[in-house]
């Protein structure tokens, strides 16, 4: 087996970690991608169900409503 410069025997070699650190970041990515949509489409059914059957004020628009008066 033949050790790159400053690597000991026994260390792992810096292609292995490099792999390693890549694939953490696209796991990473990957989790947090998945969380976002699945969050983004709680956010969606809950403005469905809403529109619905309830009232659903912007911000603002109650303040506005009471300045006509």
């Amino acid at each position: 087996m033949v050790f790159a410069p400053g690597e000991k025997p026994g260390s792992e070699p810096e292609e292995v970690k490099l792999q390693k650190a890549s694939k953490q970041i696209v796991q990473n990515a990957i989790l947090q991608a998945v969380q976002q949509v699945s969050q983004e489409s709680r956010q969606r059914g809950d403005r469905a169900r809403d529109s619905r059957g309830s009232l659903q004020l912007g911000v603002g628009e109650l303040t506005k409503k009471h300045e006509k008066k």
